[in-house]
Parts: C-alpha cells; sequence; structure tokens
C-alpha cells in the first residue's frame, strides 16, 4: 500500500472533522449515545448529568442527542478511561495482547509502559518488538524508553543502551520520553554519559521519569535540576512532599512487589492531588486476576476515605496532563472515546468499557480485537535468548569463603550476614548462583543466601532484575545444575527442582520474560510452582520467585549477586 500524500490526510480528516461538527451540532445521529448519564467532570470537579454523544472514535457532546446506538446508562456513573502512568508489561508474565485482555475488564485503556526488562535482553531490538506487539491494541500502549541498560556497569545483560541507540525511537509517535532514571548517583555527578540521555531525550521536547528514593536537599535538587520530571519511589509522604514541592509529579505506586498507596494517601488532598498520578509499576498474574489493576488503586483509595472525583482524576487527567495525552483523561467534546461505566463509588463494580466509542468489555467477557503481527526476525529473536553451555555440579562449587547475602521478609534491601564456604540447609546458608546467559561468557557469579528456607531441592529462573540472567538457589549444586538447564532447555522461565525432578516450571518463552498463553493458565501454573516451592521449604513470609528475581539487582543495598559474584552495593565493589 503506498504511503498516503498530505493532500490526502488532510481530505481524510477533513471529512471526519465536518462530520463531528454536524454531530456535535445536533445536525447527524451520533455513532453511539449514553442516555442518562451521571458523569464525573474532571474540570468542575463534579457529577454532571446529560446525554453523552460519540462519532469518529471522539466525544463530540454532552446534552440531548440521539444516536444510531444507544445505551441507556441511567443509575450509572461514566468515568474518563483509567491510565497507569508507569507499568513494566513484561512483569505481567504474559505477551501484551493477553495483558490487555487481562487490564481491559478494570477499565485501562492506557498504560505508559517502560520496557527496560526485555531492553536488557534484546537491546533495540527488545523496543521495537514490544512497538510492534503492541500496535493497535484497544488498551493505547505508550513508551518511556530504557534509560539504564544494564542498571549498573557491574551488571552484564544483553545489550548496552546509550542515548545515539535509543534516540531514533523519540520520532515513534507512542513514544513518550525518557524512563525512570535510575542512575541518580550519576546525574548527581553529573556522569557526562548520564546527563547526554536527559538532554537528548529534552532535545525531542519528551518527558524525564525518575527513580530516586530518599534523595534530599542538595542531591534532589540536583536530580530535579537536571530535567527528570517525575517519581514513583517514593515510601512515604515526607519523601513524596519533598519532590512535589521542588515541582515532581509523584506517580503513587501500587503494585505487586511495591506497597505505596496507604503510606501516600496524605497527598490526595485538594493541596497536593493535582500533581498525582497511579501506577502499577509492576503487576503479576496472581494480582491481576485477584485485585484488578489501577480500579484497584481507586477502590481502595476511596474506601480510606479520598474524595471519589479526586481518586478518579489522579486515575486518569493528571497523567494525561503530565504526558501530554491532550485527547484524553476527561469527558469533554474532541476528548477519546474512553468510558468506564460503573455501578457505583461504593462498590466500585466496572460493568462496561468503551475504547474510542466501541464497547470493549460488557461485564462479562472482552471483545475480539485483531492480534499485531510481529516481524519474523523479532519473532524468532524474542524465542532465541539463550545462550549458555551445559551446567554440571562442578559449575558451582567454590574453594573459599563466600558473602552470605541477608533476605529481610517484605523487603527487597538485603543484610550482610558474613561468609560461608559450603552449604547448610538447617542453619538455612543455601548456595546462590547468577549464570550469564545472553552471550555464552561462562560467568557465574556464586554466592549464599540466607532467609530464603529452602531444605532440599533447587529454584531457578530467567526472570532477574535487571539484566534477567539466569539465578538459582538450592540446598544442593546437582539440582541448581538441573533446575538452570531445564530453564535454558524451555528458553526462559521458573523451574522448582528436587532429586532431578521437576516438581513445577512457568515457561516464559518471550525473551525469557513472557508467555504465549493465557493469563489464567500462566497464574495456574505460577501459583503449583509456588505450592512446590513452599513443600520443599522455601519461607512463607516471601513470593519464592519475585522476591529470588531482586536477588541479583547491583542498585538495592546492601549485597547482591551478579555474574561476577557477591557484591556490596553501597560500596560498588565485589567482596
Amino acid at each position: 500500500m503506498g504511503t498516503e500524500s498530505y493532500t490526502g490526510r488532510i481530505n481524510r480528516k477533513l471529512g471526519k472533522k465536518l462530520r463531528i461538527v454536524e454531530v456535535a451540532a445536533g445536525r447527524e445521529k451520533a455513532d453511539l449515545v449514553l442516555k442518562n448519564a451521571a458523569y464525573v467532570n474532571v474540570f468542575s470537579n463534579e457529577i454532571c448529568h446529560g446525554d453523552i454523544a460519540v462519532a469518529e472514535g471522539l466525544i463530540v457532546g454532552m446534552g440531548t442527542y440521539s444516536g444510531e446506538t444507544e445505551v441507556d446508562v441511567s443509575g450509572k456513573i461514566v468515568l474518563p478511561g483509567f491510565i497507569d502512568a508507569h507499568i513494566h508489561l513484561e512483569s505481567a508474565m504474559v505477551s501484551p495482547r493477553e495483558f490487555v485482555k487481562a487490564v481491559l475488564p478494570h477499565g485501562t485503556t492506557t498504560v505508559i509502559t517502560d520496557p527496560h526488562e526485555i531492553a536488557n535482553v534484546m537491546g533495540a531490538d527488545g523496543i521495537e518488538y514490544m512497538l510492534q506487539a503492541t500496535e493497535g491494541l484497544p488498551v493505547d500502549v505508550r513508551f518511556m524508553l530504557p534509560s539504564c541498560v544494564p542498571a549498573t556497569p557491574m551488571d552484564e545483560s544483553g545489550a548496552v543502551l546509550d542515548y545515539r541507540t535509543i534516540d531514533s525511537f523519540y520520532d515513534h509517535p507512542r513514544v513518550q520520553g525518557l524512563a525512570e532514571m535510575m542512575n541518580y548517583p550519576g546525574v548527581i555527578g553529573a556522569d557526562p554519559q548520564v546527563i547526554e540521555k536527559i538532554v537528548a531525550a529534552q532535545a525531542h521536547h519528551k518527558k524525564i521519569d525518575g527513580h530516586a528514593p530518599d534523595l534530599q536537599d542538595n542531591d534532589l535538587n540536583a536530580y530535579i535540576a537536571a530535567g527528570v520530571y517525575s517519581d514513583h519511589e517514593c515510601h512515604d509522604a515526607a519523601d513524596a512532599i519533598a519532590k512535589l514541592e521542588r515541582g515532581q509529579f509523584i506517580m503513587i505506586r501500587e503494585g505487586t512487589a511495591a506497597h505505596n498507596l496507604e503510606a501516600l494517601l496524605p497527598l490526595l488532598t485538594e493541596k497536593y492531588a493535582e500533581r498525582c498520578m497511579f501506577c502499577c509499576d509492576d503487576k503479576h498474574p496472581s494480582d491481576l486476576l485477584e485485585k484488578g489493576h489501577i480500579d484497584y488503586n481507586v477502590r481502595e483509595a476511596i474506601r480510606r476515605g479520598v474524595d471519589p472525583i479526586v481518586a478518579v482524576k489522579v486515575a486518569c487527567h493528571h497523567a494525561a496532563r503530565y504526558f501530554m495525552l491532550n485527547n484524553r483523561g476527561a469527558i469533554a467534546p474532541g476528548y477519546l472515546a474512553d468510558f468506564v461505566v460503573i455501578d457505583s463509588f461504593e462498590s466500585f463494580t466496572i460493568q462496561q468499557v468503551f475504547k474510542k466509542g466501541v464497547e470493549m468489555y460488557d461485564g462479562r467477557a472482552v471483545r475480539d480485537f485483531q492480534v499485531p503481527e510481529i516481524d519474523p526476525y523479532l519473532f524468532q529473536r524474542a524465542h532465541d535468548t539463550f545462550h549458555v553451555a551445559h551446567l554440571t555440579a562442578q559449575d558451582f562449587e567454590e574453594r573459599r569463603p563466600r558473602g552470605i547475602i541477608g533476605m529481610v521478609p517484605g523487603e527487597l534491601v538485603t543484610t550482610d550476614q558474613g561468609y560461608s564456604d559450603h552449604i547448610d540447609a538447617e542453619w538455612d546458608i543455601l548456595k546462590i548462583a547468577v549464570i550469564e546467559r545472553h552471550k555464552n561468557t561462562h560467568h557465574i557469579g556464586v554466592g549464599y543466601l540466607q532467609g530464603y528456607g529452602l531444605k532440599r531441592g533447587a529454584v531457578a529462573t530467567s526472570v532477574s532484575h535487571d539484566s534477567h540472567n539466569i539465578i538459582v538457589v538450592g540446598a544442593n549444586e546437582e539440582d541448581m545444575a538441573a533446575a538452570a538447564n531445564r530453564v535454558t532447555a524451555n528458553r526462559g522461565g521458573i523451574v522448582v527442582m528436587e532429586d532431578g525432578q521437576i516438581r513445577g516450571e512457568v515457561v516464559l518463552s518471550i525473551a525469557g520474560l513472557m508467555s504465549e498463553d493465557t493469563l489464567e493458565n500462566v497464574n495456574r501454573a505460577l501459583e503449583s510452582a509456588k505450592d512446590a516451592a513452599f513443600a520443599l521449604g522455601v519461607s512463607r513470609e516471601i513470593d519464592p520467585f519475585m522476591t529470588l528475581s531482586f536477588m541479583s539487582l547491583p542498585v538495592i543495598p546492601t549485597l547482591r549477586l551478579t555474574t561476577r559474584g557477591v557484591i556490596d552495593v553501597l560500596k560498588q565493589q565485589y567482596i
């Protein structure tokens, strides 16, 4: 198909615009009218009443209208579609199409994703894969480009992304800016290679999101002065207010790994709420199925006493303003016809979801939609990301003491528990290893782990933040090798092994991060694997796989493990 000419595009858009005006003026019938609507007006901060008319996928007016299709919403409340201000789609462990099927029933119509998980595996190809896999989906997937791949120079990821590698992506119509700037020491220390990423994003007139827990005083000033406009790493109100007072927008996070909503409720008042948005950051399958998505944040906020209209605005309008998505986040003429229909603020049951005026969820099921095509090269590349030799028990042997990483229940931080030179499951001293899997370097970092609880067997996963090498923990080296080999054979995923037998597994064949299967099936496999891990002794105070996945992230104190060994994060040196 030939490229549309400029004149052709103008004429096509002119025809649509003329019809929009005709329908708005009441001279033509609308495509859709929500009759007798009570809707949240985000501009006047009140519930308004009237018909809502839709033409060409846009809201054209509120008042009295007739339409080709009319839906009576008497007794219900109509809200703008919800926006997740920051999420990693890969964290759902399913393909983008399955993620969309999962969040549409919860009223989400737009998400802002940071594809840094897959970018750590596939580099720029990973970004392109996600752009193609999300094209034309009934949830609008917008992108922030990964800023820190790898997370630190001490990581061994599948790629290194400098500003030149990602620069061309800024021209893509669904790219909004530069994602969470985790390397805040590099910003504060004026590292030219870090600052140039910010300068490049600003040259394209894009947003830069932050990731800087507990920064204070001049360090915080320097971070924000560099051009970082938001932050989602706020675990208490004081931290958030300090950032907000200096002009940052605050993303209130309620995900699977981090729960900040309760602590940040003081922000959801007239004084601060205008600069707040909701985000999830990460959402595992069980959370999506059992709790929901952004609707959970809204429901919980209202239940805890937040004004419902404030909660709704934080869920849609504020994120739209921040990301300059000027045609969504409100029910008003000229805005996208993205609607959520609920029964009441009290129960907050979602009954219908519309995307661009098309009912995509009717209270029972998601309407079928076309799945985007992915370039065959990218598809093959995403399913061939393991380049690692067969492992044996001898690969995990160590002849000198190694650092013991102490896990803290309910926290991502760890403690320094000294050294060990052998496994002692009775005293909860387990061996842990990170195996480089991107370039067949044969690098294997070995250490010890305390607090995991495993008594027998081994657990391995290719979801290991942020470089996503294979991480394995075990009560013996034989099962460690068998579990890691099985992960490789599956082209990614989670494996629970005992005496050489598979006790549970989740296959994640897309870059070792996502499954081709449905969310429901992935969740069943995941819960079954968790049960298997618990049966082998893993502490029920932790998530067996999520907690393990963070043991390799060398930006969170105190000790972590990389492919080269145990690292003291604060000193940024191996021990």
